[in-house]
């Protein structure tokens, strides 16, 4: 099916409701492997970091990573899921050539966390809740390269590169409850959701979460149903899907092919599906595998968990503030609407401005420069706001600078231009490039009394009465001091040159 047979979405929404399942992935930031010793360190030489164990070698025995565990709890816990008293590996069993072992180390039917939940905001405050239905550990397979081809995909190469660095990595998958009620906002709602589930990894510390980087991965699983019908529709799983726009993407594209196959009369075919970034469309993958064919059983070689409830409880009270609860607290400090907060938390601009504020600034001023200023100048240049080469710090020093009326908004611009041409911090640029707001008598008075002699009209004017005839000549003296005068004392003093009362 080609995407101009596609129906609209409207449409789509019309006859059918859109059923989600969200699948995770969480490449936790531990130093070694989740069933060896092996380093993790991203960048290194292909295979480089390989053992027996992580290549399957006969004889070879796991042993399990302990912070992996603690990771999983913590996740858990922060999902409001149940954390087991008794869980156990299994191997489930397929082969690939990325995975050596011939089977994935992963946990099935007695997952380390299950019955959760988390509330995610949508950008005008709503709040969704999405049930967790489990958490469990597993490994990471390894990477493979297809070469030769025209799409980098298997299909059409020449033949294959397989690099084992990343086989044994440890993982987290967090499997959603079916995501039932979205309605027209299901692609919202889909996004929403794993950017959430991104702010609370990374305020557990368990991961860096970054999502280009294959570090959080995303399947996306749909299905429609008609409307007034009980039992869902057969369902797609559109695979690794790594970015929060792309996930929006594939739940907007998924409803909108169902629909047409179904309203053509034809059958939703239970596979895997690739998303194409460069269009937004998905195309066929795989049939995909049930439970079953997976042929799990308990892995052998490996003894079963039982997290101590005592441990679980010391976790469960170190956790720290979750990302929804934080955010609402600094939205009622700031004073600022849930779309605002959201226009902040897209921006990625949250903990910018909270170390702007500890180091000084206001809270509306430092949001004023950081979504302002510095977000046109990180869109102009392509790269995160964070990336930028000026710290809050400095920041909160043109905040300082402007408030104590050293400069004004025009002269502050230029001084984090300044800043991030590597000129120095703020002050050092306002020196060099004499930037301080013109405010004694001396040098504003004689500015002022030859804009009042250059604009007589103008002047006669504001003697008149029309006052508001004045910007005129504040305007003429900003010209003449390059916009460094004190814009409020050249008023002042223009009216009483002109002896007119305010």
């Amino acid at each position: 099916m080609t995407v101009t047979e596609l129906v609209s979405y409207e449409d789509a929404l019309a006859s059918y409701d859109p059923v989600m399942g969200l699948e995770v992935h969480v490449e936790l930031g531990t130093k070694t492997k989740m069933f060896c010793g092996c380093a993790t360190t991203l960048g290194a030489d292909p295979n480089a970091q390989t053992c027996p164990t992580c290549l399957g070698l006969p004889g070879a025995l796991p042993v399990v990573n302990a912070m992996g565990v603690e990771s999983a709890i913590r996740i858990g816990l922060a999902l409001n899921c149940e954390i087991a008293e008794w869980c156990r590996f299994a191997r489930k069993n397929y082969f690939y050539p990325d995975m050596p072992k011939n089977f994935q180390t992963s946990q099935y039917d007695e997952p380390i966390a299950f019955n959760g939940y988390l509330d995610v905001q949508l950008a005008d405050g709503e709040v969704f809740r999405v049930g967790i239905e489990r958490a469990h550990m597993e490994e990471d397979t390894g990477k493979s390269t297809h070469v030769g081809g025209a799409t980098g995909r298997i299909h059409g190469a020449s033949h294959s590169l397989l690099d084992y660095n990343r086989a044994g990595i440890p993982l987290i998958e967090i499997v959603t409850r079916p995501i039932e009620g979205a309605g027209a906002r299901a692609p919202e709602v889909a996004r929403a959701y794993v950017a959430e589930l991104r702010e609370l990894i990374r305020a557990l510390g368990v991961s860096e979460a970054r999502m280009e980087m294959g570090q959080l991965r995303c399947d996306v699983n749909l299905s429609l149903r008609p409307h007034g019908r009980e039992t869902f529709g057969t369902r797609s799983e559109t695979k690794n899907v790594n970015s929060l726009r792309s996930v929006e993407r594939a739940v907007r594209f998924e409803v909108q092919r169902h629909a047409a196959v179904l309203d053509a009369g034809g059958t939703i075919v239970q596979e895997t599906r690739h998303f194409h970034e460069e269009n937004g469309t998905t195309t066929s993958g795989r049939v995909k595998e049930e439970a079953e064919d997976y042929r799990y059983f308990p892995e052998p070689d490996l003894v079963p968990v039982v997290p101590a409830r005592e441990w679980v409880e010391e976790l469960r009270a170190g956790l720290p503030e979750l990302p929804l609860a934080r955010r609402n607290r600094l939205r009622e400090q700031w004073g600022i609407s849930a779309h605002e907060m959201q226009s902040v938390l897209n921006a990625g601009a949250v903990e910018l401005i909270v170390a702007t504020v500890e180091a000084g600034a206001e809270p509306a001023a430092a949001r004023k420069w950081w979504m302002g200023e510095l977000a046109r100048r990180a869109n102009e240049q392509g790269v995160e706001l964070a990336a930028l080469p000026i710290t809050p710090a400095q920041v909160a020093r043109v905040t300082a600078l402007v408030a104590e009326g050293a400069l004004n908004d025009k002269l502050a611009r230029q001084a984090i231009e300044g800043v991030l041409a590597g000129e120095g911090d703020p002050d050092a640029v306002v020196e060099k490039r004499g930037l301080r707001i013109v405010s004694d008598e001396g040098a504003l008075g004689k500015a002022v009394d030859e804009a009042i002699e250059a604009n007589a009209a103008v002047a006669d004017k504001v003697r008149a009465g029309k006052v508001a005839a004045a910007g005129a000549l504040v305007g003429a003296v900003m010209k003449a001091t390059r916009g460094q005068a004190d814009a409020a004392r050249a008023r002042q003093l223009i009216l009483e040159r002109l002896g007119v009362a305010e």
